[in-house]
Order: C-alpha cells, then structure tokens, then sequence
C-alpha cells in the first residue's frame, strides 16, 4: 500500500529532479521494445497532441450552468481533446479543484482512473478502495504516464486487455465478460472501459463502478439510482436529488445500428493506414471517422456528403430538442425554488421534484454521450422527447402548488451567457482560476511529472 510517507518520499524525489518524465519512458525497456515493435502504432498515438482545439461547452451551452448548480460541472466543462492531454486537462481543469489540508477528505483519487496506466498500478499496489479513498491532488506526483498502451493491450503484446476493475465487473453484469469475448467486441469493451458513464460509489470509498445492474438503458440506470435513492448531489435551486451522466459512448454505441452490424469503435476511430513501406497498421490517432472515409465508411455508405449532411441533421434537430428541455428545466429549477420559499412541504412536491430529476437525468444521458448525432441518434431523440414530457408534467405541478401557495410571480434569470449564468448560481470563475493556478504553481510545476502540463506549457 502506498502511504502518505512514500507520496511525500515521491514528490521530494521529483524536485530533485530523480524521477524519469514522461519524455524519458525510453529507459524503460518494455516501453523501450513497444516503440520499437509498433513504432507506427506509437507515433500515431503521439499524434494525438495534435488534436489540441477544444470548446467551452458552458460558454455554448450556458443554461447548462443552472442545471448543474452545485456541482463542479458548473465550474468548467470542455469538448474532449487527444489522449496526450487527458492528465494534464484533468489537472488543471477547475473541477478538480486544489489540494486540501493533510488529513482532510478531498475530491477522489478515483477521478485518475481513465486517464493513465499509472492508475491500475496504482490500484494493484493500494487495493481499488485504498486508492480511491486516497485524495486526487495527494497522488497528482505518481501520474507519470497518459493513455498508453498498457491501458488496452497485454504489456508488450498487441493483445488486447481490460485493465480497470470497474470494467470487468460491468461486462460480467451484462453477461459479456471479456475473456468470452471476440477481438471485435473485445476492441469495443477495451474503449467502453472509459467511453461509458459511472459514478463513485459512496459506500466502497467512491471507488468507480458502472450501475448497469438492471442494465445499461437509461431507464435501466435510473431504475438501479432510484432503487438505492442514490443522488450526485442535492440542486441548491429546486433541492432536487440530481444524477449525473457521463459520456455514456458505449452505451448508445451498444444499442446502435453500428453495433448489430459489428461496426465498433476501433472500425471508425482507428482505422487501418498504411506506412511509407507499405505495411499495414492500426492509426491510434483515434481521429473523426470521415477524416478517414475510404478506409472507414466506404464498404458501407457510398458518399461521404450524404453521410455529413446526414449527420448535420441529426446534430441539428437533436440540439433543437436539447435547448428546449435545458430552457424548461430552468424554469422548472427555479418554479421549484419559489414553491420552497413559499412554504410548500415534501408531500406537496415530490411528484414534481422527481419528474425534475428524471427529466433532466434524460437530458444529460443523451447530451454528455460524444457523438451522439453518429453513435445513436434514435435513442437520443427519444431520450429527449421523453424529457420534454418529464419536464412538462412536473412544471404543471408546481403550477399547482405555486397557485395553492398564491405565488403570482417566479424570478428567473438571465441564462443568456456563460457568466450571468454562473453569477445567477453564485459562483465566482475569477476567484476559483485564481486558486487553481495558486495550486498549479506551488504544487504541479514544482513536483509533478511534465505528463501534467501537455499543452499548457507555451
């Protein structure tokens, strides 16, 4: 087990500069034999430095501050990037905060699961709860690596592995266990370990586990939520019990058109590219899939501009319907708001309360899934014409119960931008950045490894 003595030992050894970075994985002679037997395999995957641009979501999507008021997502939320930045994004992002003071409880160390090898070591030298109990910042100096080959494939071997505990047991539960698996599904299971929503689980030390026990719909997942009255967080705007999705990739993936046609993951997102000498590989860029046309898309679709204007469509009507439902749910938040400050008790709200907690549930399994428009398209209009009438039904309550509080009026605020979101819901973005870079600078540039500060450091 790692203890608090041998994080201490570790960050005194990286200021005396004893540690190898991230630059140095040479010197390690597995490292050393994967360049040099895949070496097309890992330059693709260092091109993924490239993929660098990235997007505000809260900027674009700012009522989605108001839904997600008291949690960290209302802090900072942005589009993904290239694996070579998944540590260092996640370090510097304000969501996960600053250090806190020596035996204080802070933001998990489970939120470095899917972002480096260095996480299942980890995990297999403190036990799964040991490390996720452990504090996020306290083991920001063992973060040596990202994204690599070990976390999809046996060490020095292309075969294919599923690393993280919390993988394995989600495919036993739907009765796909990896090792009964086919290369094709097992290349689907390998991305599924991290593209897939979960949560901490509060009673194993907020160790991660994925809730597909009754399955993995979103009916599913919110039937296995209700069941344990499990909630991320209470909403400080209508006190509704909030769940949270996240990129729930596979999920959709799993229950799409690709899928029953054994179109996976690596098919689109790694397709095969061919080297100067005319030998055939793997790209690990893991790039957009129409980047690739020819070698992707071809044997089934005949024209990449039917696909895009396809898929331009889909992205437009299922953005159409996400703004309507994140507009009513703002009303929804804050109708609720006003019946509590009028008096209203549980019994009068719980009916309207839970059609909010549903409704936005919806909402979110459907927008925080990357490429939805691609993956299942179907299933996200459905996710959200359902959360249309969740939403509906629960403000027509609070109609009913503001009328029965003789509440005449309901403030709702500018959600216009980004930052009148933010100060409708109290949150102070200067003073958090201030923070963070105070954390950055006294703790990640002194001690932690290089692999923390791709991309932002020029």
């Amino acid at each position: 087990m790692l203890l608090l003595k041998d994080i201490k030992q570790t960050s005194l050894a990286l200021s005396m500069g004893l540690l190898v970075s991230f630059s140095a994985l040479a010197d390690n002679t597995v490292d050393e034999q994967n360049r040099a037997k895949f070496a097309n395999q890992y330059q693709s995957w260092l091109a993924t430095e490239e993929q660098s641009e990235r997007e505000d979501m809260l900027a674009a999507y700012p009522a989605s501050i108001i839904l997600w008021a008291g949690s960290a997502y209302a802090k900072e939320y942005n589009s993904p990037r290239g694996h070579q930045f998944a540590v260092a994004d996640v370090t510097h992002i304000l969501r996960t905060g600053v250090s806190v003071e020596e035996g204080k409880k802070g933001l998990s160390a489970s939120c470095w699961t899917c972002k480096t090898p260095d996480a299942p070591r980890l995990m297999n030298e403190m036990g799964v709860e040991g490390f996720s109990d452990a504090n996020f910042a306290d083991l920001g100096t063992e973060i040596k690596s990202v994204v690599y080959c070990s976390d999809c494939h046996q060490e020095g071997s292309e075969k294919l592995a599923l690393p993280r505990p919390h993988a394995q047991d989600a495919m036993a539960k739907i009765k796909l266990p990896f090792d009964k698996q086919n290369t094709t599904m097992q290349g689907a299971q390998v991305c599924g370990q991290c593209h897939v929503t979960y949560y901490f689980q509060p009673e194993r030390h907020d160790k991660v586990n994925i809730p597909w026990i009754f399955g993995s719909t979103a009916d599913d997942i919110e039937k296995y939520y209700d069941t344990r009255r499990f909630y991320e967080w209470i909403h400080p705007i209508s006190r509704t019990p909030i769940l949270k999705a996240r990129h729930p990739e596979f999920e959709h993936w799993s229950r799409s058109e690709h899928a029953e046609a054994g179109v996976t993951c690596i098919t689109c997102h790694m397709p095969p590219a061919t080297d100067a000498k005319g030998a055939e590989f793997t790209n690990h860029k893991v790039g957009n899939a129409l980047d690739s046309f020819d070698s992707t898309c071809k044997a089934c679709h005949s024209s990449q501009k039917t696909i895009e204007k396809t898929l331009q469509n889909h992205k437009k009507s299922i953005d159409a319907k996400a703004r309507e439902v994140e507009n009513l749910l703002v009303k929804a938040h804050f109708e609720a708001k006003a019946a509590w400050d009028a008096g209203a008790t549980w019994p009068l709200m719980n009916d309207a309360i839970m059609g909010i907690r549903h409704s936005q549930w919806r909402w979110d399994f459907a927008m925080s899934s990357h490429g939805l428009y691609a993956h299942n398209p179907q299933e996200g209009h459905e996710l959200l014409d359902r959360a249309i009438k969740q939403v509906t039904m629960a403000r027509q309550l609070l109609a009913m119960v503001l009328k029965q509080l003789d509440v005449e009026k309901v403030d709702y605020p500018d959600v216009s931008t980004k930052q009148k979101a933010q100060a409708a819901i109290g949150f102070d973005e200067a003073a958090a950045k201030k923070d963070k870079q105070a954390f950055i600078k006294q703790q990640v540039d002194k001690y932690w490894d290089p692999v923390s500060k791709i991309g932002y450091n020029n």
